[in-house]
């Protein structure tokens, strides 16, 4: 795999070079112009899969677009150009393996080419602004992501909110080489310590598949209030929300229930989801403390069947002053998704996580929060100014042995429903996860990351993979923006 990775590594980073060597667009008066390439190798081991589980292949991203601001107009068009160099044709095996990391999506989504591409419109839409801009309305195609309504004044609890609060629920999927947009209308009312967003939408294909062009026959209406807390040395911030999700698809949805069963069960998904989230950050005579809370709770209609579920993540974090040159923030996390405890009963009761963005907390992306208990502790180091390490390491395992074990970020075409769900035999363990990224800012226009995660697979992946319980995921990427 190593040579692969090299040989994969060398034609992007030619096709990163050429496009770095073309000139940024001018601004033509008030007309801007910008854009950026993403690219990204990656380096798969997936587990022990009869197919092949030991590959890399490389991903990549390219954006242009011009947008305008007169006063209380703007607008802007945005055009992707998403790519594929190699991907595994041999990546996917038989249930309940089945597709053996994020190549086998690539590949199964893209009409099984191992060299894919498009060019598609990713937005595309104008805003009006009233009252001094404490009103505005969107209409168009967009990108919006659930938990960036506004952020705090404070530096911690911005970074914190950016990191550990957004893309939970709503978001455009941006680790994924495609993304997703979302065709509709985005309001905003907004004072210096008081937001309120009003956004109802479709997603729009993608993610896995290059042809980002159209939309689902999916769609949400997205609520959200949020508010600032300022007091002597302490900040905070809460969140309410509620989102109506509605998928009328009419394809086989994802859960425990007997095959036969589940083939009678097409219909809608229909979901209320409710909660929010709080941050404070406490100061210390040894440093900043902080604490994020963030829970949602479920019901509504699961096809035919009635749906409840519900998420609860907690997590405290402190910024020792005792190593300046490091500047470390240590964390703990707990997360807690439901899963369904008897598949016989007429009820749904597996938390449904809708179009998430799921690997910022997932970073090698084997799970997400359905049927999920996580229990982590993370590491960042800023050395320099420009230089960022972060490491993590999580006890993962489901919320309910009688449930499945699942992965995915929601719908992106209309005929699959948008995660995958494995057996769990009966079992809870799923996995210790342990990895290690670094990000490099060498201008203000590129940047350098590098990523490496290892599984060490329990109960749950040893019944289904026992050529190989353990998986890891690594991958190299280059960001460069231009204007």
């Amino acid at each position: 795999m190593i040579s692969h990775l090299v040989r994969i590594a060398a034609v992007s980073a030619m096709a990163a070079v050429a496009a770095m060597g073309q000139p940024a667009p001018a601004a033509a008066g008030k007309v801007q112009c910008n854009g950026f390439l993403r690219s990204r190798v990656e380096g798969w081991n997936w587990f022990g899969g009869t197919q092949n589980s030991n590959y890399a292949f490389s991903g990549n991203h390219l954006r242009l677009g011009i947008s305008q601001q007169r006063g209380a107009f703007d607008w802007k068009l945005d055009f992707a150009a998403p790519f594929f160099l190699g991907l595994p044709d041999d990546a996917i095996a038989p249930a309940p393996q089945l597709q053996l990391g994020l190549g086998g999506n690539y590949f199964a989504a893209n009409k099984r080419r191992s060299n894919a591409g498009m060019v598609f419109l990713k937005e595309g839409f104008l805003r009006w602004k009233f009252d001094e801009a404490t009103h505005s309305v969107r209409l168009g195609r967009f990108e919006f992501n659930d938990g960036t309504e506004v952020m705090p004044k404070d530096p911690v609890l911005a970074a914190l909110k950016r990191e550990r609060i957004v893309v939970r629920l709503i978001g455009t999927f941006g680790f994924t080489h495609v993304m997703r947009s979302f065709d509709g209308f985005h309001y905003v009312y907004n004072k210096p310590k008081f937001n309120f967003t009003l956004v109802g939408a479709m997603p729009t294909r993608g993610v896995f598949q290059v042809d980002g062009w159209g939309n689902l026959h999916t769609g949400f209406l997205y609520a959200a209030a949020t508010g600032q807390v300022h007091a002597k040395e302490n900040n905070g911030e809460w969140r309410l929300m509620g989102i109506y999700y509605h998928d009328w698809r009419n394809v086989l949805m994802t859960d425990n229930l007997p095959p036969a069963a589940r083939r009678a069960n097409i219909g809608n998904v229909r979901i209320g989801s409710f909660g929010g989230h709080y941050l404070q950050k406490v100061q210390s005579g040894a440093g900043p403390f902080d604490i994020m809370l963030w829970g949602v709770g479920q019901t509504g209609r699961w096809g035919r069947l009635d749906h409840s579920g519900g998420v609860i993540a907690a997590e405290l974090g402190w910024q020792p002053d005792g190593l300046p040159k490091l500047k470390p923030w240590l964390r703990a996390a707990y997360s807690h998704g439901t899963g369904d405890n008897d598949p016989n009963d007429n009820k749904h009761t597996t938390f449904f996580q809708m179009l998430p963005t799921p690997r910022p907390y997932a970073r090698f992306p084997f799970f997400n929060m359905m049927n999920n208990e996580d229990f982590g502790t993370m590491l960042m180091l800023r050395p320099h100014a420009k230089v960022t390490f972060n490491a993590e390491a999580h006890a993962l395992r489901l919320a309910n042995r009688n449930d499945l074990w699942y992965l995915g970020g929601g719908a992106f075409q209309p005929w699959s429903f948008g995660y995958i769900g494995r057996p769990s035999n009966g079992a809870r363990s799923l996995a210790n996860l342990f990895d290690t990224g670094v990000d490099l800012r060498v201008t203000p226009q590129v940047t350098l990351s590098g990523y490496f995660g290892y599984a060490i697979g329990k109960s749950v992946t040893a019944a289904i993979y026992p050529r190989d319980k353990d998986g890891s995921f690594g991958y190299m990427e280059l960001m460069y923006r231009f204007r």
